[in-house]
């Protein structure tokens, strides 16, 4: 597995290398000392993992995570609890106070492995498609619809917005669990905020900072954001 380490403390981050060496599970494959060298090296890099300090000149490491459209499995490393709600809030795997020991890393690793494998599970089941039919409930309205019929899945809080015919209902869950569930051959994560049904897109065009804006068959306009774009350009090019 990959990891990242991002720490602007030169000692902590080598303190740090030193106890992973006894878990070769994990591969170290850079080390960043402020969020903005972080952003750069998870885009060059696509680590599985980053090792995060909250606490850094500039950005924070919950701000660093914000900016993210995909954001890897991440464990904590502060001197700071009071921090701790905030970092399971954002889905954190552990939260490690500095100084480090070996034995709380050791637990941090295995969280780590059960997730792998939990992901490794779900894996091996079938992804929903384009000939899938989900059942979608908004209140005291429900839908049985076909996946090819939705266009687009917005993001809306702790809320999704399904996008299919005139119908826009609101379900309760979050955009990265969605994001697990779907074939990634027949629907692309644009963003942050976005899932679009490729089968939907109809045109292309340049946008600001090296993105994309994409127009949907009804209409339909969404950002595909720099990150995302010349993943999405590999996609829709033969």
């Amino acid at each position: 597995m990959k990891a990242l380490i991002v720490d602007d403390e030169r000692l902590a981050r080598k303190e740090l290398m030193k106890l992973l060496e006894e878990h070769p599970f994990i591969e170290i494959v850079g080390e960043a000392v402020n969020a903005d060298e972080a952003d750069k090296m998870i885009d060059e890099l696509n680590p599985d993992l980053l090792f995060l300090d909250i606490q850094m000149p500039g950005r924070t490491g919950f701000q660093l995570l914000e900016s993210l459209d995909s954001v890897p499995m991440v464990v904590f490393t502060t001197a700071y609890d009071e921090f701790a709600l905030k970092a399971f809030e954002v889905n954190a795997l552990d939260y490690l106070l500095k100084p480090i020991t070996a034995d709380r890393l050791s637990d941090a690793i295995h969280k780590i492995q059960e997730k792998e494998r939990s992901k490794s599970g779900r894996a091996r089941d079938k992804k929903l498609g384009l000939e899938d039919q989900v059942f979608v409930k908004d209140g005291d309205r429900c839908w049985f619809v076909g996946l090819n019929n939705v266009r687009l899945f917005e993001s809306d809080g702790n809320y999704i917005k399904v996008y299919f015919d005139a119908n826009r209902p609101m379900i309760h869950k979050s955009l990265n669990a969605l994001d697990e569930k779907l074939d990634e051959r027949a629907f692309f994560r644009a963003s942050r905020k976005h899932i679009v049904n490729l089968s939907w897109v109809e045109a292309i065009e340049p946008w600001f900072n090296g993105g994309l804006m994409v127009k949907l068959k009804g209409g339909d306009k969404v950002e595909v954001s720099r990150r995302q774009a010349a993943k999405f350009k590999d996609m829709m090019s033969l």
